[in-house]
């Protein structure tokens, strides 16, 4: 499914924030000192942020620019690095104090992978793993999970 189609249905069966600017695209990749990728950018130009599902208690709730910071001033309170690398950053809450993270440090086809920000064992990579090669993939997925983290094995 393309971005457009992604989008489309996003802003047709969830609830959607009105568009980020170039302003403040502009503002945000100052800020953070990188720029967005195809997939993100197309997205906050869509919407500055969205929650699937429900409005109230969403599964997912992807961030508005004002609000992504590092996973590891988000999720540890410290800008250190013994806190966690400093390329990962908090993009979606998930609940449970947990989130979706968007590692900065590499790109495949000119995308980042999103990781799994899973709060109890943050920052270890073994817990905290690659669960999609771009942010297209990780949205695709999440539309179509019912509202279920649907990068996590069921056993049995």
């Amino acid at each position: 499914m393309s971005m457009s189609d992604l989008l489309e249905e996003v802003s047709r069966l969830h609830h959607v924030r009105p568009p980020a600017t170039a302003e403040q695209i502009d503002a945000f990749e100052q800020r953070v000192g990188w720029r967005l990728d195809p997939d993100l950018r197309a997205f906050y130009l869509h919407c500055d942020g969205a929650d699937l599902f429900d409005p109230v208690d969403p599964a997912f709730s992807f961030l508005p620019l004002e609000r992504i910071r590092r996973a590891r001033v988000v999720m540890r309170k410290d800008d250190t690095d013994r806190a966690g690398p400093a390329s990962w950053y908090a993009i979606a809450e998930v609940q449970d104090s947990n989130y979706i993270l968007l590692d900065v440090s590499q790109q495949s086809d000119g995308r980042y992978p999103i990781r799994d920000g899973y709060n109890e064992a943050f920052p270890d990579p073994d817990y905290c793993r690659q669960i999609a090669g771009s942010f297209s993939e990780f949205l695709a997925g999440a539309l179509r999970s019912n509202g279920r983290w649907f990068w996590l094995r069921e056993d049995g």
